[in-house]
Formats: C-alpha cells, structure tokens, sequence
C-alpha cells in the first residue's frame, strides 16, 4: 500500500482543478485558512501543498497579495 501524504493531495486536487480550468491561468487560490477549513488539513499541510505547486511551476506566491496560477499542467494524454 502507497503512502500519500496529506499536501501531496491537496495538491494534486488543486493541481486538477487548475488543470481543468476551475482556477483559471491569472486566477488566485483562495487563501490559507479557508483550503484548510475546505480540506480538513492544518495551515501548514496547506502552506506545505502551495509550496509543492509553486516546485510544478503552477504557482507563483506574492507576498501580500496572494498566490496566482502561473500555467497550466501540460496535457499529457
């Protein structure tokens, strides 16, 4: 059995949602508190997954400001 580990999975959603044009290319991912609260994780698994989407190169952070989708995931079908 495979271990996946809570941000992997928050990421990998917020990824799919990206992904899918839910969160457009320009759009901004809601803040930290409010993905905890929606997936049932603490602040930091989230900060932990924003961080994983910002290493995909989906992401960019802005200090202030918020997080942006910089890209979509590539169609790899």
């Amino acid at each position: 059995m495979e271990i996946q580990y809570e941000y992997v999975r928050v990421a990998d959603d917020l990824a799919r949602q990206i992904e899918g044009g839910k969160i457009p290319i320009g759009g901004r991912l809601s803040d930290e508190r409010s993905l905890a609260d929606e997936y049932s994780v603490s602040a930091g698994t989230v900060r932990r997954a924003v961080q994983e989407l910002r290493d995909r190169g989906l992401v960019t952070t802005l200090p202030g400001k918020g997080t942006y989708v910089v890209r979509q995931t590539p169609d790899v079908s």
